[in-house]
């Protein structure tokens, strides 16, 4: 009688570890796609990342980089004072979108020029994404914001 409890505690707990592994395996396979990673200018450049990896960009829009009138592609270059990496962007930038500016960008890193697919720019004139402020407090270049 012990031997069949014992039994039935073991398949139990079999079935709980294989369901727990196979829970994790889907909900990683669902996330793949929607995981970005974030890279500062100068970690794009001393370890680029392959063309096909999908990964999140940030830091200042260089001044005199900011070219428009190229149909609808924007070119334009990103910064974090150690590294320039240069950006294109086909749609619409957002309207607080300018030159010595915070912004993060979403895309692909393909021959050396970011290719990006979304723009995010600053919210106010204090405004500065968390992981562009630590790359840039990383790199020495980093101003607080007159309040």
């Amino acid at each position: 009688m012990k031997s069949l409890k014992k039994q039935r505690r073991i398949q139990l707990i079999a079935v709980a570890a294989v369901a727990l592994v196979l829970s994790t395996a889907l909900i990683g396979y669902g996330l793949r796609d929607g995981i970005n990673f974030f890279r500062a200018p100068s970690q794009v450049v001393d370890e680029p990342p392959g063309p096909g990896e999908v990964f999140r960009i940030g830091g200042l829009v260089e001044e005199g980089t900011l070219v428009r009138g190229d149909g609808e592609t924007i070119r334009f270059a990103v910064t974090d004072g150690g590294a320039s990496v240069p950006v294109t962007f086909t749609g619409v930038l957002p309207d607080l979108f300018e030159e010595n500016q915070g912004m993060v960008g979403t895309g692909r890193y393909i021959n050396g020029v970011f290719e990006a697919t979304e723009i995010l720019a600053k919210h106010d004139e204090n405004y500065m994404p968390k992981e562009v402020v630590d790359a840039l407090k990383a790199q020495g270049v980093y101003q607080e914001p007159d309040s």
